[in-house]
């Protein structure tokens, strides 16, 4: 269908006014005018005209894109069944920051057949003031020759990350693509997955591609990325963790050239329509801080939980707690700290935090709903890098002027629904109860928590956004960054200004909660090096053409939670030994005699060959897998059944009774970067002990659920160890024996919480 004059419908059901394209607040009402611009995966619109409107609502703007004009509605969603290539999306949801994510899909009659096109959201594309012209973000190698030589490694840093959870979800081939690879300042982003052929690429074609671009690197590194670009190809670098090291090598030397200025300003309010503050904020609230002078920045906000139960001790309790823990881990200079071993610390001090609000719970004898608790997330920024580390649905924002970037994935029912694979973003959001937290500080022991520490590389200038959810629902955080945040990079206005104007717009536009906000503003200046950077390939990596063990063997968080961040010694580079020449001679004289004895020994044998002493009674038998492989937590896989040795308290107070038979059902790797551990999705199976049919809930002893009916549970690699749970051999039957280990063609049920999940009091 033909449109002369496009407009947008406002996306207030009240309102739901016609707007031109170039507005940003509808004409009526006021409400924000979201821009959905969106990419064809493929080449489903092909066929389609510019100006045409699809399925009533998309606005063609080239063969690739379209506009959503009907925003408020919500977008058909695809079939997932039978489509693994969706599924990677949904998966790498983590990564959101570099991969598009699926919006929805136009469905397209042609004849009798009909094909979906698949739509993805927040593509790398520059749009103008008409909204009727866009174009790409540039490619990689097209922008390569410009940009400076930290920005240059720090994109081969971000494909490097990038590569283990790509190869994970069979879409590593997209890394390897010129024309998927778009850069948006200093980000790389992605157009869309591409999924692997039958031969899965690897480190070395990774190599063969990065050589292409050392001949326009910057005279700093070219030499680094020649050499890292042939010990990727002669297998010299064989994992991705050994990559990233030597790239975070030639960073930390790079960022000797760069001087960094930070200010934070922190605002916490109680908003209209509370009567008490829960939330929680470092610096306090109204503090200005500048480093330098000052030697460490920091910023945290917490959102408590518990309502008058002590959401705000909680919340205090965390900033006290975590305030100390990091200043510890900064006493270390920078030059001298493995960044992998400080994201560990990070989510060790986090862990500390949970520790102390689960203790005073369990101390006070406060069970379910009563359990006080809190959301955390906190950005500290260390030499030329920026740490955020979180847990809950506190989130953080990293805006440039490129854009506004989402860095945090909420811990919430919506999310992990999602993470798993088992729904769309925006239709998971629309389920009942898809914004209850999955997790949150104070409300399990710390071996049921995971949080979410990573690291960006700043390289031009930022602001951090850290908020609660007072300002972040509704989206308020994309529809006003442009007019109140992006000021402050032009320097037309302060982090202290701007932090009053967004509580503002919290309390008016949104009004319903606690609001706390701290911006993170970070300059930087950045001068080419004289000389060019050491090349240096460590010689440990060298020589190893197996997979080699991660850096970060063990989190801190489930080893020793008070570990201190670890310091990188200053030696020297490992000589090579030279054996004397007068040693050699001999030793040589001596090999060979013990050679020829063996071989006259060979020649005495009756047989010519070494006798094999065989069991008389032993009958030949088939090797098996379970003979030479025996099960282990190590090799878990699909359809393997393990028992607990002990009662397990899930992250929601509920008790997983000694003796439960779980099956696995799925197994995916840890998204955070470095990290080897990995997710083991499970199910409960039936038991014949009535009292083990279902999860045992502290609060309420009736409330059993039948089996099937129970989600889903996820534990990590290093937490089965811990819990030190039996895996069964094949040949030992169990219960799970007629219960089917797929569930990937069901949605699933959120795992039982309904009296103890951690959720917001609605108290005023």
């Amino acid at each position: 269908m033909e449109n002369d004059v496009a407009t947008l419908y406002c996306p207030n059901e009240m309102c739901q006014a016609l707007n031109p394209l170039t507005h940003k607040f509808c004409l009526r009402c006021s409400t924000p005018l979201p821009k959905h611009y969106l990419w064809a995966e493929g080449d489903g619109l092909s066929v389609a005209t510019p100006g045409e409107i699809l399925d009533e609502r998309y606005l063609v703007i080239n063969k690739s894109v379209v506009l959503d004009t009907k925003p408020g509605l919500v977008p058909q969603t695809p079939e997932l069944d039978n489509s693994s290539a969706i599924r990677a999306y949904l998966r790498l949801i983590p990564y959101r920051l570099h991969v598009p994510q699926v919006y929805g899909v136009i469905p397209v009659t042609d004849g009798r057949s009909r094909k979906d096109i698949l739509l993805l959201e927040k593509p790398p594309i520059l749009t103008d003031g008409t909204a009727l012209q866009v174009q790409l973000c540039s490619e990689l190698i097209s922008a390569w020759r410009d940009a400076t030589s930290m920005r240059q490694l720090n994109w081969l840093w971000q494909l490097a990350h990038l590569w283990h959870p790509f190869a994970s979800e069979g879409v590593a081939s997209s890394l390897l693509d010129p024309y998927l690879l778009r850069v948006e300042g200093s980000l790389v982003r992605l157009l869309e997955l591409r999924v692997d052929s039958s031969t899965t690429p690897g480190l070395p074609q990774l190599g063969e591609f990065w050589q292409q671009l050392h001949r326009e690197a910057k005279p700093a590194i070219a030499e680094l990325i020649n050499k890292i670009s042939n010990a990727l190809i002669q297998q010299q670098i064989n994992s991705p963790d050994q990559l990233i090291t030597v790239l975070d090598q030639g960073l930390a030397q790079l960022g000797r050239s760069q001087k960094s200025t930070i200010k934070i300003f922190t605002k916490t309010d109680t908003g209209p329509s509370r009567q008490r503050n829960e939330d929680a904020c470092y610096p306090p609230s109204g503090t200005l801080v500048s480093k330098p002078p000052q030697a460490t920045a920091l910023a945290i906000v917490c959102d408590g939980i518990g309502g008058h139960e002590g959401g705000n001790v909680a919340s205090n309790l965390a900033i006290e707690t975590i305030q100390h823990q990091v200043h510890e881990l900064t006493k270390v200079p920078y030059d001298h700290i493995d960044p992998s071993l400080l994201l560990n610390d990070l989510e060790s001090a986090v862990a500390v935090v949970n520790d102390k609000i689960s203790q005073r719970n369990d101390g006070e004898n406060r069970q379910g709903r009563q359990r006080m608790g809190t959301t955390l997330v906190m950005a500290l920024p260390i030499a030329h890098e920026m740490y955020i580390t979180h847990v809950g649905d506190s989130r953080a924002y990293w805006i440039t002027r490129h854009g506004c970037y989402q860095v945090t994935l909420d811990d919430d029912v919506a999310s992990r629904e999602v993470r798993l694979g088992y729904a769309v973003y925006r239709e998971a959001i629309l389920q009942g109860g898809s914004g209850s937290l999955v997790q949150a500080l104070g409300m399990s022991p710390s071996t049921s928590l995971h949080p979410t520490a990573q690291r960006f590389i700043l390289d031009e200038d930022a602001v951090f956004l850290l908020t609660s959810d007072g300002l972040s629902d509704f989206d308020r955080v994309e529809d006003y960054w442009e007019t109140e945040v992006l000021p402050i990079l032009t320097g037309e206005t302060d982090v202290a200004h701007a932090t009053e104007k967004l509580v503002e717009i919290a309390n008016t536009k949104n009004g319903h909660d606690n609001v706390t906000i701290a911006l993170v503003h970070c300059q930087v200046r950045y001068s080419e090096p004289n000389s060019s950077l050491a090349a240096v390939i460590p010689d440990s990596f060298l020589g190893k053409a197996t997979n080699a063990p991660s850096r970060t063997v063990q989190g801190t968080l489930l080893g020793n939670p008070n570990q201190k961040t670890q310091v990188i010694p200053e030696t020297k580079p490992a000589k090579t030994a030279q054996l004397p020449l007068n040693f050699i001679v001999p030793l040589i004289l001596v090999l060979a005699a013990g050679y020829l004895g063996y071989l006259v020994m060979q020649m005495r044998s009756p047989s010519g060959e070494t006798p094999v002493v065989t069991s008389p009674t032993a009958t030949p038998q088939p090797t098996t897998t379970e003979a030479t492989a025996p099960r282990t937590i190590d090799n878990l896989d699909s359809g393997w059944v393990i028992q607990t040795q002990a009662p397990i308290r899930l992250n929601n107070q509920e008790l997983l009774p000694s003796g439960s038979l779980l099956q696995v059902i799925d197994k995916k790797p840890n998204p955070k970067a470095g990290s080897r551990d990995f997710f083991v999705q499970l199910r409960l199976c039936p038991q014949d002990t009535p009292a083990q049919s279902s999860v045992n809930k502290p609060d309420n002893s009736n409330s059993s659920q039948q089996v099937e009916k129970l989600a889903p549970i996820q534990f990590s690699q290093s937490q089965l160890k811990k819990y030190k749970v039996n895996v069964l051999s094949a040949k030992q039957p169990s219960a799970c024996d007629d219960v089917s280990p797929s569930l990937d063609n069901q949605t699933p049920v959120p795992n039982p919480q309904s009296d103890t999940s951690p959720t917001k009091s609605n108290t005023p």
